[in-house]
């Protein structure tokens, strides 16, 4: 996002949580420690099933459907300090009956200025580490909700790739 607030052309498709970086987060320098993005990437996850209609938890509990990490990057670009408003911005790459890969974006809010980018692979489990297919109702939140930022013209369907499956 620019400073004067003007969006940019695929800026729409991300769905983004507002974080204030605690000092528990920072070392003695007031910088974020590197493991914190991860767990950022996390809370971007989880606020994006809640920002498409289900509850992460309840997907696990009720489903038991669980997003296994298999492969996570990140690629460090400036620091987080102590007391910083950050955005997570976190979209799904791809999305397939038991693979989803995130891509993420954190931001410093006031600036737009891009502090880390990467990404995560999931296969879809059982609580015994089975494969398994994303249960269908979650699915269809999460299909219903891109199709309608697709619609709105918020949501670039080239950058998918084809890769989700009904």
């Amino acid at each position: 996002m620019s400073a004067d607030g003007d969006r940019s052309a695929g800026e729409y498709d991300w769905f983004e949580t507002t974080l204030r970086v605690r000092y528990a987060e920072t070392d003695k320098m007031g910088v974020v420690y590197h493991s914190n993005f991860i767990v950022w990437f996390e809370v971007g996850r989880t606020d994006l099933c809640r920002q498409c209609g289900f509850l992460y938890r309840d997907m696990e509990l009720e489903d038991d459907a669980h997003l296994m990490v298999v492969d996570v990057r990140c690629r460090y670009r400036r620091p987080a300090r102590y007391d910083d408003d950050i955005l997570v911005r976190t979209r799904v790459a791809d999305f397939a009956r038991r693979t989803l890969r995130f891509e993420y974006e954190i931001v410093r809010a006031s600036t737009g200025e891009l502090l880390a980018e990467g990404e995560t692979k999931h296969v879809v489990t059982s609580a015994e580490g089975r494969p398994r297919a994303f249960p269908a109702r979650q699915a269809g939140l999460v299909l219903a909700r891109l199709k309608a930022m697709a619609a709105a013209g918020t949501l670039d369907v080239e950058q998918l790739d084809g890769t989700i499956k009904e």
